[in-house]
């Protein structure tokens, strides 16, 4: 059986004092305590380590082996335990991320060089994914973490926003709108748009054509089955861009 690593510790003080009082002192705990710790060890070794008399502590042979050999047994024994705590705590091991391609330009690389930076025991492989297929990856545990645009459905897992962006409006150089720094959406609302197909990405398409619901007249809408969205203008009046 493994003597208690407490006792353990707590010889190795002893062995560098030579002397009970002191070691008490250093440790921090009562002389008797102390001196019942010790015989515990002895017994659970089955050996004497100490020859004690009223005024001098001597180790035996081995108590010296023992001095000598507990250190680096106990350094490794702290590793591991270090080690076991970083695994439970997610800073160890590889870490599988599924993300979105809109998320792909800026969300997931900075995501991902601050958990490699910030974790040096900690390998990620990010990979893109299409939206619908991210949630339920999570879910069934195919990775371990998704980042998407918008709040995806899914059953079985948590989410939490990472970051607010307003998403743009792509224009021509020579749209009448261009020169406009901010658009408004009653301005966008009168040219054709053409939104991210519904099929690959049901919350972000939802989530743009609500921004016009109440507009009038209604925009034509075009879904191609490539492309998305991104900025080059501001739509105004709404946090989530048009």
């Amino acid at each position: 059986m493994a003597p208690d690593t407490v006792s353990l510790r707590y010889f190795l003080v002893l062995a560098q004092e030579l002397n009970f009082t002191r070691t008490a002192a250093r440790i921090g705990i009562a002389q008797p305590a102390l001196s019942t710790r010790m015989r515990r060890l002895e017994a659970e070794l089955g050996t004497a380590l100490l020859v004690r008399n009223t005024r001098s502590v001597v180790l035996t042979t081995a108590g010296a082996a023992l001095a000598e050999s507990a250190p680096p047994a106990l350094a490794a024994l702290d590793r591991a335990w270090d080690t076991a705590r970083s695994a439970a705590a997610g800073e160890l091991g590889t870490l599988r991320i599924g993300y979105s391609l809109s998320a792909g330009a800026e969300t997931a690389p900075a995501l991902v060089d601050r958990l490699i930076r910030g974790n040096s025991g900690l390998e990620v492989g990010a990979v893109p994914m299409a939206t619908p297929e991210i949630s339920p990856a999570v879910a069934d545990g195919r990775i371990d973490a998704g980042i998407t645009r918008g709040e995806q459905p899914g059953r079985g897992v948590r989410r939490f926003l990472l970051r607010r962006a307003r998403i743009g409006v792509q224009l021509a150089q020579h749209h009448p709108l261009a020169e406009h720094p901010e658009i408004e959406i009653a301005d966008a609302a009168a040219y054709p748009l053409r939104l991210p197909d519904r099929a690959a990405n049901p919350v972000i398409h939802d989530q743009l054509s609500a921004l016009f619901r109440d507009t009038r007249p209604h925009p034509r809408f075009h879904t191609p089955r490539t492309g998305s969205m991104s900025g080059a203008r501001n739509c105004g009046r709404s946090p989530a861009g048009c």
